[in-house]
């Protein structure tokens, strides 16, 4: 199985950034974690971006992939999952499967974190359990290919 986790914007400072919320381990940490958990079973690759259009060509330039193709996608948009409508088309427009996940409890943070515009787009939304977030997604890609 080959999967991908994109990043938003923010998530490039994990492990800094508010650590009360997300945490004191950088993202790149603990994708090794997921490589070395995972490495008999998926091929795991990542990308991260804090630019709205970035992001958008990254999810266009997987779908668009024939040989090498990815069997599912891994989105943390931060910030932009509230915000845009432009990654929500893109997600919808996209034939691979899409899983939000969200680091903090987004509903015990303030109120405008409440709606995601992606969430309507993706087979499933994961909030609130911290890095092993992106572990309940791949645990959902591994038993449901």
């Amino acid at each position: 199985m080959k999967l991908i986790i994109i990043n938003g914007p923010n998530l490039n400072l994990l492990g800094t950034r508010e650590p009360e919320i997300y945490g004191n381990i950088s993202f790149e940490n603990y994708l090794e974690t997921l490589k070395s958990t995972y490495k008999h079973n998926v091929e795991l690759y990542y990308y991260q971006s804090n630019i709205e259009g970035e992001i958008i060509n990254k999810l266009h330039e997987i779908n668009a992939l024939k040989e090498q193709k990815f069997d599912g996608i891994i989105l943390n948009g931060g910030a932009y999952s509230h915000t845009s409508i432009a990654i929500s088309d893109a997600i919808a427009s996209i034939k691979i499967k899409v899983i939000e996940v969200h680091i903090s409890n987004v509903f015990a943070r303030e109120e405008f974190r409440h709606i995601s515009l992606f969430s309507k787009n993706c087979i499933g939304t994961i909030i609130g359990f911290g890095l092993k977030s992106y572990d309940l997604a791949i645990e959902y890609f591994l038993k449901n290919e």
